[in-house]
């Protein structure tokens, strides 16, 4: 009796050790499964970061250019300024000298205020050229498109806004209510 039952005691702990086994074999596969969905996961947040890296280098690289480029304006200007200032009477030298400095004196509230001046009014801009179809437009005209912007070009862009509302600001502040009369008898800006 105790020979026959061991083989039937062999079979039942085999039979155990396999379906254990296959047990284990698919919970490591469900672990391998959720392992494999984590790294594509990983992989593809990789690959966006990556991604967004190269958008804002060639931002970085855009606007560091664009920086050099504002630079040498401001270099190329100061030195028109220091060859048209002798021809100047005493008075308007004076006052240039005080524009120029007043013009060299900016701080960040200020560029803070005239940056977001022009967004709204670029914004403002935009949102007039969505609402001008108001009447059905003749056969083969297409209704105006807000160019395509890119966070690149939009920073860009942005910078020379703020750069051109500076300027516009400091010819304001230069003149002071005085006006200059070209050779031509026009006022100038």
């Amino acid at each position: 009796m105790g020979s026959s039952h061991l083989p039937q005691q062999l079979k039942f702990t085999t039979s155990d050790s396999c379906d254990r086994i296959k047990d284990e074999f698919q919970l490591l596969q469900a672990q391998y499964h959720s392992l494999k969905l984590e790294c594509d996961k990983l992989a593809s947040e990789k690959s966006e970061m990556q991604r967004h890296y190269v958008m804002y280098y060639e931002m970085s690289y855009g606007l560091n250019i664009e920086m050099h480029k504002q630079a040498e304006i401001v270099k190329r200007l100061n030195g028109i300024c220091a060859q048209v200032l002798p021809y100047l009477s005493q008075e308007h030298q004076q006052q240039v000298l005080g524009a120029i400095e007043r013009a060299k004196q900016v701080t960040a509230p200020e560029l803070n205020s005239i940056i977001r001046q022009q967004l709204q009014a670029h914004q403002l801009s935009q949102l007039q050229a969505l609402a001008l179809p108001l009447t059905p437009l003749p056969v083969g005209l297409q209704p105006p498109s807000l160019p395509a912007v890119s966070a690149g070009t939009g920073l860009l862009s942005l910078s020379a806004l703020g750069s051109q509302a500076h300027l516009s600001k400091e010819d304001k502040n230069g003149h002071d209510g005085d006006t200059h009369q070209e050779d031509d008898g026009e006022k100038s800006d």
